[in-house]
């Protein structure tokens, strides 16, 4: 008894309260500080191999490793799309399902795929050049209990080529990005979280993207003379 007494000496509770307020942080506490005229900077400023990406590049499509290995159990997906808000999903999903795709090889590396039909329609709606690479970043959220991968379509880094008469086109190494980016950091924060509420039900069409098809090949023809226009 004498020793639970002696441990409440006046020196050892000062030494107790004295460990206890190193841990408070050095914190000024600010009631009227609010989000109004603060934006979110852009991820695409940051590096960011670690993020999910996608990318549209030479009538192809893939998206990258740490993609895949943010879902290390899926092999096939869906391609969803949402006109309106000009927003790309990718869902996984189960092979037996229409429009799914294998989205890595057996070593679970990035699979590119050939979509012709698919590129010449996201060109289109973006009004993209089809002679450039398109990388979108994205996240994986979830929603209606299902995990996808959201990106947005009107925020693409843009690889530009050029060519010199008798050399191979150079593609760019640095991004260009939109020019409605130059004088903001990114998105407002009530807009920023806006975006990233996602209903994949509302407004989005599951697509195709397999070119091997025959009956796509009508439609492939006519997507190539509106993407050469």
């Amino acid at each position: 008894m004498s020793e639970n007494f002696s441990s409440n000496t006046p020196e050892n509770i000062a030494e107790q309260a004295s460990l206890e307020q190193q841990e408070i942080l050095d914190v000024i506490e600010d009631v009227d500080f609010d989000y109004e005229g603060y934006q979110v900077v852009r991820g695409e400023y940051f590096a960011h191999i670690y993020e999910p990406s996608i990318t549209f590049n030479r009538s192809k499509v893939y998206l990258n490793t740490a993609s895949i290995k943010k879902l290390p159990d899926i092999d096939y997906v869906q391609i969803l799309v949402n006109s309106e808000e000009k927003k790309l999903a990718v869902r996984p999903c189960e092979e037996e399902e229409k429009d799914s795709f294998l989205w890595c090889t057996p070593k679970r590396k990035p699979k590119q795929i050939t979509c012709r039909v698919f590129f010449g329609k996201i060109i289109s709606l973006m009004d993209w050049n089809p002679d450039y690479r398109y990388k979108l970043l994205g996240k994986l959220i979830k929603s209606n209990d299902e995990y996808l991968f959201i990106f947005d379509l009107n925020a693409p880094e843009i690889y530009t080529r050029t060519a010199v008469e008798g050399e191979k086109p150079k593609t760019s190494r640095t991004p260009v990005f939109p020019e409605q980016w130059q004088n903001q950091f990114g998105l407002p924060v009530a807009e920023h979280k806006r975006r990233m509420q996602v209903n994949i039900f509302n407004g989005y069409t599951v697509f195709g993207i397999n070119d091997k098809k025959e009956k796509l090949n009508i439609e492939e023809q006519n997507t190539q003379e509106v993407t050469n226009e």
